[in-house]
């Protein structure tokens, strides 16, 4: 298999570690002078930041309803991966299992030796054998190119900021009770501001990791048509399963390999894709390279 490091994706997600600590400590330094304890906020943020490390990939699991699964149940399926991860040089995976008529794949895990790749029942059902092999190559292409943790830790400061904006009331409650109206206003915008700028960031690295691990699926099972198909057939399915469902699942489209919209939240505006037709003329431009023609 052609493996080589995307030096592209390592320097990105350096870039968006190091944006996604200034903004953090902006926000921090923002609410420290509205009257809370920069200490406090920085034990808390600490302890937070240390359980989504070590639990990432539960809490992951646990917000999809994703249960691991053992050989016995999806032999099959653990075959596959196995003879993959074999092919990637990657110790086996987890294997985890999502009941949801949206048809989709995901792959989470702090390192190698914690990574779960996770398929929805859905998929197995509308995807043939080299299709499905074909997207399990995608996730494991993620936890080859380690961008599974990058992306964890950089929704951090984003979720901490939506939470801001959602109680934002409740937290000047808390803060200084003089001019506790103009604190308010100040912590609302600077959340707002801070979870458009973090969004956007974490936007533009998954959008090259899709890429990549796209790239990552080609050359690991020398057949990139396979992905074109079962990325088409994913995207054509998508338009039949209802909104409500898509909805259901929107919070975790940053790790799908296509993104379930609803059309009914914000998270249209903040695609964190690249779109069908990018994906499909890059892996047919790989085609003939993989090919060896």
């Amino acid at each position: 298999m052609k493996w080589t490091r995307d030096f592209g994706l390592t320097a990105r997600m350096a870039l968006t570690s190091f944006l996604l600590l200034i903004v953090y400590l902006i926000f921090l330094g923002v609410l420290s002078a509205l009257g809370f304890s920069f200490e406090f906020l920085l034990i808390v943020a600490a302890g937070m930041a240390f359980a989504q490390y070590f639990f990432s990939d539960k809490l992951v699991l646990w917000s999809t309803g994703t249960r691991i699964v053992e050989e016995d149940e999806y032999p099959d399926l653990h075959r596959s991966v196995r003879r993959l991860a074999t092919e990637a040089g990657l110790p086996m995976p987890k294997i985890g299992i999502m009941a949801s008529p949206v048809p989709n794949a995901f792959a989470t895990g702090r390192n190698y030796n914690n990574a779960v790749v996770a398929v929805t029942d859905s998929i197995m059902r509308i995807l043939s054998k080299e299709e499905l092999e074909a997207v399990l190559a995608h996730e494991l292409s993620h936890v080859k190119n380690r961008d599974m943790l990058t992306l964890t830790l950089a929704s951090f400061i984003s979720m901490l900021a939506f939470l801001v904006m959602r109680n934002w009331f409740f937290i000047g409650l808390f803060g200084r009770r003089d001019n506790n109206a103009g604190a308010l206003i100040v912590v609302f915008i600077a959340s707002i501001l801070v979870w458009v700028m973090s969004t956007l960031l974490i936007r533009a690295l998954s959008r090259y990791r899709e890429f990549a691990a796209d790239r990552g699926s080609a050359y690991m099972t020398g057949n990139p048509r396979a992905l074109i198909s079962a990325l088409q057939k994913i995207s054509g399915r998508m338009d039949y399963v209802p909104a409500e469902k898509k909805q259901e699942v929107e919070g975790a489209n940053a790790f799908f390999i296509i993104p379930a919209l609803s059309g009914n939240t914000l998270m249209e505006l903040f695609s964190t894709h690249p779109s069908l037709e990018k994906r499909v003329a890059a892996l047919e431009a790989l085609e003939s390279e993989v090919r060896g023609y």
